[in-house]
């Protein structure tokens, strides 16, 4: 996968995250270091801890023939970089910090490919008596969230012996307890196979959130430890560790007891070594294990100093990380065995190479510092991550609309924010907040509701209900689900959605653009009309038509309104008249006093500000991104949708940004390409302070805009947008593995996720035993049916999808699926000759772009996939369609 391998300057900016879901994690350098240790229930990026590394030897049995800490050349620049909490004389104008190691001997090169959830790297020196290899991965199996949420990370380095006798090869791990508010105390442990070094902090109680405590283990029965390193000033430790670790033969341990004046240095060393004869290899596994168990809100406290404390979930699950680390080692076979067959199977999808990067690299956002998992397991997030803290709190609904990796990969965490978000932040008549406060239970903002996360909640309850096929989940939050909707019209809405009930929101709605918009406009409405849509197919499936047919009245008056007054020819605008002022005054009653009027009127130019009025707005038609993602169907007129994203990718699409003019965040400059967030095309109004964030590009928004258009066959104007942004990721601008919006790790990016769908048109409805695969873009592509694979999950069962000329199979590789219909296009079923499961043939029926299995339903499992025998035809691809 040569698209996934970075080298030279490719590595700079690379930080690859090691751990589980929402256990923090601790970054893999391009070089090998290890760095971001974001272990202690928050961010902590560009961090150290201390002297932390791996390293090397080889001996021939007289003589230490080599040595080398593993890692390659430190990237630049080398004027410094700013150290929290740093020495005085450090940062920039000091050099490199001495936590990076770069001043000791390493090895020449490095060559780090990255295939998220797994991570290796080649250490190159051709003075080095072998070839090293390190592998480094965190379980990332769908549907198996506990495995996928452990507080390790997973280390095996490989040494391939290229002298012509045989060598001792000597790989030492060492590392330090992070917390620095007491002294660590460190411990020898050698049972059940497993040699491990642990430290803990002794003179905190363990209930304090100030506790933590670090593991470092291997298999290997070989080898020897130093407990704790030289103590001294300046740079003693270093100085003997590496006297020590240079000298011939195994460690002489050091052992001291805890004390407060080394608390910040205290380090300890394990090592494994391994005899490997002349042009053999042999292999060390290695883990680095934590424990940080409890947490309080620091980035919000609660009122009146109070401090809540819960514990972490892993942390119910095992006592320390003695005990975790126990535990991945037993079952580490076979988690990475589950972890490389997913890695091979999404890998395995048939993808340009910038889409395939693009869906895998956002991935990682699942293992960084933005997700936490609470005591129950249940799962929250913040939108990103601030250098030392969560950015923007509380499972934001309306970032999170975006996020379309968690509901497919692990549908049981996705479901859970639901739970939360319908059980703590609504109110009676189903005004929902969009922010989940935290301690869970905590009394509500008192903010206004947002309209994209409001009606955003019911579609991804539609969606998540679909994916998983729980009834009595859905039957559940009904009544929540209705009050939200019915909310739009109440007389208690401060903010008069809909207050004539015509299906046309007109009010003040706020948005994940942080402001408001005054006046009917598709991006708000269009939530709002999937929303109804959505409503309107739960209330027939629960046997309540009366109230279906409320919302499909609704929804049909809305999208009547929307096609005919938004549209302009070109595209879908905002109605609002922007000098009348009378469209804040309105609101300015109440809890919000004269704050609307000061925050939004524009005296000198006479106008409303941050608002869209005539302009392109890449959001314009996301709510039929939603509906094809979770099929809903139509909700705006379909040519009208098309025109739309033609042009948007006219107006917004920019090659280079040298000639924009954005006074805002810059995620792409210079040469770099990208989809602006708003533009006002020649002969259009634009506000004299227009909508917020126009000149940004951010990736979430571009990734929905991109695979709306690959699903409405734009394919080549998609994937220009994907390409452009998988280039300003490259390893030497920034790290490919952290999109950024507000923050590091930003969630929004996993719309990226949709793309693989886009690609195979993925149908599904687990309840109903529904499977269904149009890949309309294998032309598109580059391939035809005979090469064509894609991956696909859903709740308890994740798998592939093969087309050939003559056939086509559905694997099940992880868990079951009760198949009962196959959804693959009518030109395709009327193809079909047999169908089989396993070694059975199974009798079928043909319904329009179905087919039902006249037996009710077939079991999928790893043992037992479908198979779909097809008549060969001259040409496989048909236009774009299969």
């Amino acid at each position: 996968m040569k698209q996934f391998v970075y080298e030279d300057e490719r590595l700079h900016a690379i930080s690859f995250p090691i751990g589980g879901i929402g256990t923090g994690c601790i970054g893999l350098a391009g070089n090998g270091r290890l760095m971001d240790w974001e272990i202690l229930n928050r961010p902590n990026k560009r961090s150290m801890n201390v002297l932390s590394h791996f390293a090397i030897k080889a001996e021939d049995g007289e003589r230490v023939l080599d040595a080398r800490i593993l890692q390659g050349e430190l990237q630049p620049p080398y004027m410094g970089e700013p150290v929290r909490g740093g020495a005085l004389h450090s940062g920039y104008g000091f050099g490199p910090h001495a936590g990076t190691l770069g001043g000791m001997p390493h090895f020449e090169k490095t060559v780090f490919t990255g295939t998220f959830p797994m991570a290796d790297i080649e250490f190159q020196d051709p003075t080095f008596p072998g070839q090293v290899r390190m592998s480094a991965f965190n379980p990332f199996i769908p549907s198996n969230e506990d495995d996928s949420s452990l507080p390790a990370a997973f280390f095996t380095i490989t040494v391939l012996n290229t002298t012509k006798q045989a060598v001792t090869y000597t790989v030492n791990l060492s590392s330090a307890n992070m917390m620095k508010t007491s002294p660590s105390q460190h411990r020898y442990v050698n049972d059940n196979g497993l040699r491990r070094i642990h430290m803990a902090t002794q003179s905190e109680q363990k209930d304090n959130p100030e506790y933590g405590e670090l593991t470092m283990a291997t298999d290997q029965t070989e080898g020897s430890c130093q407990l704790y390193w030289y103590r001294g000033g300046w740079c003693d430790s270093l100085e003997m560790f590496w006297r020590d670790f240079t000298t011939f033969g195994p460690f002489n341990n050091r052992e001291y007891e805890p004390d407060a004046k080394f608390r910040n240095q205290d380090m300890a060393s394990l090592a494994a070594s391994i005899n490997v004869p002349a042009g053999e290899s042999r292999s060390v596994r290695f883990m680095l294990a934590w424990s940080s168990p409890f947490m309080y809100n620091h980035w919000n406290p609660e009122k009146d100093g109070k401090r809540t404390i819960w514990k972490n979930h892993y942390a119910v699950r095992f006592e320390d990380s003695l005990a975790s680390s126990a535990y991945a080692f037993a079952e580490w076979d076979r988690l990475e065995r589950e972890t490389r067959l997913f890695r091979d199977a999404l890998y395995g999808s048939t993808l340009p190479e910038a889409v395939l990067d693009a869906v895998v690299a956002n991935l990682s956002v699942l293992k960084s510092p933005t997700c936490l998992r609470l005591e129950d397991g249940s799962f929250y997030g913040f939108e990103g991550c601030i250098e030392d803290v969560g950015c923007c709190e509380g499972s934001c609904t309306h970032v999170w609309n975006y996020a379309y990796a968690l509901p497919y990969l692990f549908p049981q965490l996705e479901r859970s924010m639901r739970d939360l978000d319908f059980t703590h932040n609504r109110r009676e008549d189903g005004q929902m907040q969009f922010r989940l406060m935290l301690p869970v239970g905590r009394e509500r903002s008192k903010y206004h509701a947002c309209a994209d996360g409001q009606f955003g909640g019911i579609i991804k309850m539609y969606r998540d209900w679909r994916i998983s096929g729980d009834d009595e989940w859905l039957r559940g939050h009904w009544e929540a689900a209705k009050s939200m909707i019915s909310y739009a019209w109440a007389d208690t809405n401060e903010d008069r959605w809909d207050a004539n009930q015509d299906g046309v929101l007109e009010g003040r709605q706020h948005h994940t653009l942080d402001m408001e918009l005054f006046g009917p406009n598709s991006w708000l409405n269009g939530f709002y009309l999937a929303a109804l849509k959505a409503g309107a197919e739960i209330a027939d499936y629960l046997g309540e038509p009366e109230t279906a047919e409320l919302y499909r009245g609704l929804f049909e008056r809305g999208k009547a309104f929307t096609d005919r007054e938004l549209f302009n020819g070109e595209y879908y605008i905002q109605q609002v008249q922007l000098q009348d002022l009378s469209q804040l005054t309105r609101y300015s009653e109440g809890k919000i006093g004269n704050a609307v009027e000061q925050a939004y009127w524009n005296a000198e130019a006479g106008e409303i500000k941050y608002q869209i009025g005539e302009g392109c707005s890449i959001d314009q038609v996301v709510a039929q991104w939603h509906a094809n993602l979770c099929g809903l169907g139509e909700i705006f007129d379909g040519e009208q949708t098309r025109t739309a994203l033609q042009s948007l990718y006219r107006y917004n699409f920019k090659s280079e940004m040298r000639k924009e003019a954005n006074p805002w965040r810059l995620y792409s400059l210079g040469d770099e390409g990208g989809l602006l967030i708003c533009t006002w095309p020649e002969g259009r109004t634009k506000p004299a302070v227009p909508l917020t964030y126009n000149s940004e590009t951010m990736t979430g928004f571009e990734y929905q805009a991109a695979v709306h258009m690959i699903q409405e066959g734009l394919y080549e104007e998609g994937l220009s947008i994907v390409e452009a942004i998988r280039r300003r990721y490259d390893g030497n601008r920034r790290n490919p593995w952290n999109e950024i919006e507000c923050g590091s790790n930003y969630a929004r990016s996993m719309a990226s996720y949709s793309l693989l769908h886009a690609y195979s048109g993925f149908h599904y409805h687990k309840g109903q035993g529904l499977l269904g695969f149009e890949p309309k873009v294998a032309a598109a592509a580059g391939v035809g049916a005979a090469s064509y694979q894609a991956f696909w999950a859903l709740d308890g069962a994740w798998g592939t999808v093969k087309y050939g000329e003559d056939a086509l199979e559905i694997e099940v590789l992880y868990g079951e699926f009760a198949l009962q219909r196959l959804q693959l296009g009518e030109a395709l079923v009327n193809r079909v000759e047999a169908v089989s499961l396993g070694d059975d043939e199974l009798d079928f029926e043909r319904s329009g772009d179905q087919l039902r299995l006249a037996s009710g339903s077939a079991v999928l499992s790893p043992a037992r996939s479908i198979r779909v025998m097809l008549s060969v035809v001259d040409s496989v691809v048909q236009g774009a369609t299969l």
